[in-house]
């Protein structure tokens, strides 16, 4: 496993705008699961590039469904670093990065390979990992495991005119 730290580092997401009033939670794949995190575990999912968070969001989708786009300013001090994929030099379940895990979970009710890497990184001591995007090729991902942030990490969106909701009746 690669272990880098990732010092100011910009990021972005879109957000369903009814829950852009907690940016940097990540209860939303706490409550559901995602690929690198199993329920019960919060974890944000951000892009190191615009395009890669709107391909992201859009997923399958032909058309984009309304979004709200953060930018993030992130510091970590130990990330795991996956960006260029699978190779020997990696433990072998590293090739399940890239399983089909929606329909592992939510239709067959089986446990997504992946989140073993998931708690693989957890273990490790790592608050996040990056890994190649599957929605636009050459594009990288940050998972950030919100709960596992140490004292040195930062994760903050961007918001310097105080635009982001603060809650449901907050929208203008």
């Amino acid at each position: 496993m690669i272990l880098t730290n990732l010092p100011d580092q910009s990021a972005y997401r879109v957000h369903v705008p009814r829950w852009a009033i907690e940016p940097a939670s990540g209860a939303g794949a706490a409550q559901h699961g995602g690929r690198l995190n199993r329920i019960g575990i919060p974890a944000l999912y951000l892009a190191l590039e615009e395009v890669t968070a709107l391909k992201e969001y859009r997923q399958l989708s032909t058309l984009m469904p309304p979004g709200l786009i953060v930018s993030y300013t992130v510091n970590l001090t130990t990330v795991v670093d996956f960006r260029h994929g699978y190779s020997a030099d990696w433990d072998s379940i590293w090739q399940e990065m890239s399983c089909d895990w929606r329909r592992l979970w939510f239709n067959e009710r089986v446990e997504p390979p992946s989140w073993l890497l998931g708690d693989l990184a957890l273990e490790t001591g790592a608050s996040g990992i990056l890994f190649p995007s599957a929605a636009n090729p050459g594009g990288v991902n940050l998972v950030v495991y919100t709960d596992a942030l140490g004292d040195q990490d930062r994760l903050n969106a961007y918001d310097p005119d105080g635009r982001l909701p603060v809650d449901q009746a907050s929208w203008p």
